[in-house]
């Protein structure tokens, strides 16, 4: 049984800190993952001005987010400029590609993009992507091979605009199969390999899962007939979930569990048609990008 691994890295210090660790831990357990990573700003920290919103500040609460991330990645570009995610923390980028995990794009400005992409026409975000794109291959010398949006925010202009780049895959939204989007009645050649599994995030503190019981809860929904994808952030459980996270390895693999990169599945699972729509998830604020059907004629 097979559980696609994706790691997202938002911010500087889930580039320096959480990055080395899990990379780590994958060396010591013959794992190889696929990264996704922010190069440009850190501007995390103006997601602060959410708390007006009653569902982001019930989520910081429950999940104890000042402890979870820390008040430096909290307040990170509000108060000052936030640094370079790219110049700053190349030298992680490049070793988590050495250590030959799938390298992907996430964002060039994480908050800018999850904050702003309702309003950004065509022009913007080719730029953003385009911006992203060469700042990895000149950070590691190769292209990226993937790309997965932030916070599962993505339109069909973002699905036509990843065309222009040699993405073997993009995992934008959440599903439960391998599809080709249909945009504008045409079949765009880039698979979507959607996560099918909830973060640590939106679980935690809500229908009585803690973290006592948050690996089994998550090991409960890993089944052998379904398409497993699960994300993890370089910030939880390269950070303060380390231990936890560590242990949920070992007990998967102990269940036979073998953790692979998203690409893998291109080899194992049929790849249909959908379309991309919105949809709301518990425990997380605002929509998200989700598989849907192609509507009938």
């Amino acid at each position: 049984m097979m559980l696609g691994l994706r790691v997202d890295v938002d911010t500087l210090n889930g580039t320096r800190q959480g990055v080395p660790a899990l990379c780590e831990l994958f060396r010591r357990h013959g794992i190889q993952a696929s990264f996704f990573f922010s190069v440009g700003p850190d501007n995390m920290g103006r997601h602060i001005w959410r708390l007006l919103r009653p569902a982001f500040l019930f989520k910081m609460l429950r999940t104890k987010a000042a402890s979870l991330y820390g008040w430096d990645i909290l307040l990170r570009g509000t108060f000052w400029p936030g640094p370079d995610i790219g110049a700053k923390g190349a030298a992680m980028i490049r070793s988590a590609c050495e250590d030959g995990h799938e390298i992907g794009l996430h964002a060039w400005d994480h908050h800018g993009w999850q904050a702003h992409l309702d309003t950004m026409d065509r022009d913007a975000i080719r730029k953003a992507l385009e911006r992203g794109y060469k700042r990895i291959t000149d950070i590691t010398g190769q292209a990226p091979i993937c790309s997965a949006v932030p916070a599962w925010k993505c339109t069909p202009v973002v699905l036509e605009e990843k065309c222009r780049y040699p993405f073997i895959y993009n995992s934008d939204c959440r599903g439960q199969s391998l599809f080709c989007p249909v945009v504008s009645g045409r079949s765009l050649p880039q698979p979507q390999i959607p996560v099918t599994l909830p973060t640590y995030d939106e679980v935690i503190g809500q229908g009585g899962v803690a973290n006592a019981n948050f690996n089994d809860h998550l090991l409960s929904l890993i089944r052998p007939e379904r398409l497993n994808v699960l994300t993890i952030h370089a910030e939880v459980e390269g950070g303060i979930c380390r231990d936890m996270f560590s242990d949920f390895i070992e007990a998967a693999l102990a269940r036979g569990i073998a953790f692979v990169p998203l690409s893998a599945f291109l080899e194992t699972e049929p790849i249909g048609a959908g379309c991309l729509g919105r949809t709301e998830i518990v425990g997380r604020e605002g929509w998200v990008s989700c598989q849907t059907e192609i509507p009938a004629q």
